[in-house]
């Protein structure tokens, strides 16, 4: 249990330890845009909106410092705001570079927010950001990917004292939290966003299925419909790619490395074959495996010519591009689409650099759907605020009852209604020996 010294707003580290650092964005001249964005998301998005007056009336965040870091548009603006009408001083950042909008980063800034966050900087430009944000001294991290987690423990250690816990949004960065949780690195409570009903079960599947086409469709302004789309992994994210890519009309081939889920893409009607095997195959490539070097230097030379390659992955690990930065000729042939001319004379194209798809070509997963998600991060933020002093370092699942009561809502906002058990079928289901 933590100590009863360790209260919100109490950070540990010394006077000098901690930074606020002036907000780093494009131009401020921008925000009326952003804010145009940012008021289209929140008339979409009840649950959030609902989440916002509770808070404004009982205040959860009071005194607290929230460092954020998630892909910078007007979504994630909308959960700033709800953050910090429940009294949280709010340092926010983006998550990938290539998905930050300078204009929403503008308005939220232009509203006095703390913000550290520029389109398509470079690699150590953005490790800065983050850094800045979490200099602060956050008692909360809401984190998309592990990044300030990451920089938290290697780099920032005599800050940790004062964080009471964290967030995680996404997949790849709940594997990095059981990873450091297994080696008794991680120290304090993160609380497993990603793995929640409410979220994995619709921003995972239908979220990632519709936004990366959103992203591929607007970027290439090539049809699906008789293509072969190579799809890697058949998790959430995968499924939902592929469950849209078969409404499409493509042809779509699954590579998995688990039998389990190779089982099931089979069984969903859809081929299963090596990457081998379908490199020379596919039309389209789509990787979304979380993992690194699916696509290499060994696949490149099978690839047909003029075979188009993205990843829905958090991370651009998963297609080889620095290779192919490397050791091939290459140049843009349309705005996010680099071509890159192999020696045996074939040409193949990567979109938005092989980082995240759906938001580096794209807007990011439709508004309703990250209402959900949001909704999740929010109540599970509260929760570590009002419940800290009984968590330990680890990862801790969300609630039962906060996936339940954004489930209910989400139903009510949307205007359905589900039947309900009698007290004969709750005895029924109960009992042994009826």
């Amino acid at each position: 249990m933590k100590s009863d010294t360790q209260k919100p707003g109490n950070n540990k580290g010394s006077a000098a330890a901690t930074k606020i650092h002036p907000s780093v964005v494009k131009d401020l001249s921008l925000a009326p845009s952003g804010e145009l964005k940012i008021a289209w998301a929140w008339r979409n998005m009840p649950l959030l909106r609902a989440i916002k007056e509770e808070f404004e009336k009982t205040r959860p965040f009071e005194g607290m410092k929230v460092t954020l870091s998630v892909h910078m548009e007007a979504k994630t603006a909308c959960l700033c705001r709800t953050l910090a009408a429940g009294g949280a001083e709010m340092y926010a950042t983006g998550c990938n570079p290539l998905s930050t909008q300078d204009d929403v980063a503008a308005a939220l800034a232009a509203g006095g927010m703390s913000v550290y966050a520029v389109h398509a900087v470079s690699s150590e430009e953005y490790e800065r950001h983050l850094t800045m944000a979490l200099e602060s001294g956050p008692n909360i991290i809401v984190d998309d990917d592990g990044d300030l987690i990451n920089i938290m423990h290697t780099k920032l250690q005599h800050l940790i004292p004062g964080v009471l816990g964290g967030c995680e949004e996404t997949t790849t960065g709940i594997k990095r939290l059981y990873s450091m949780a297994a080696d008794k690195s991680l120290k304090f409570p993160m609380v497993a966003v990603n793995d929640a009903q409410c979220k994995y079960l619709f921003d995972n599947r239908y979220g990632t299925g519709q936004s990366v086409w959103d992203g591929i469709n607007r970027t290439t302004n090539l049809i699906v419909a008789g293509k072969c789309v190579v799809i890697a992994g058949y998790g959430w994210c995968g499924k939902g790619i592929a469950m849209r890519a078969k409404g499409f009309g493509a042809n779509v081939i699954i590579t998995e490395i688990d039998p389990v889920k190779a089982l099931e893409a089979m069984m969903d009607g859809f081929e299963v074959k090596t990457m081998d095997e379908a490199a020379p195959l596919g039309d389209l490539f789509i990787t979304a495996t979380g993992c690194a070097d699916v696509i290499t230097e060994h696949h490149f030379s099978k690839l047909k010519n003029g075979a188009i390659l993205c990843n829905a992955g958090h991370f651009n690990v998963e297609v080889d591009v620095a290779w192919l930065d490397k050791n091939t000729q290459g140049r843009e042939h349309k705005p996010n689409i680099m071509g890159y001319k192999l020696s045996n004379g074939n040409t193949i194209f990567i979109i938005a650099e092989g980082r995240l798809v759906n938001l580096a070509s794209g807007d990011g997963h439709p508004v309703e759907i990250m209402d959900m998600s949001f909704a999740i991060q929010a109540l599970s933020a509260q929760f570590l605020a009002t419940h800290y002093q009984t968590l330990e370092p680890g990862v801790i699942p969300v609630p039962v009852e906060i996936d339940m009561d954004v489930a209910w809502k989400k139903l009510a906002a949307t205007g359905v209604d589900i039947d309900k058990l009698t007290d004969e079928q709750k005895k029924y289901l109960s009992s042994w020996e009826m």
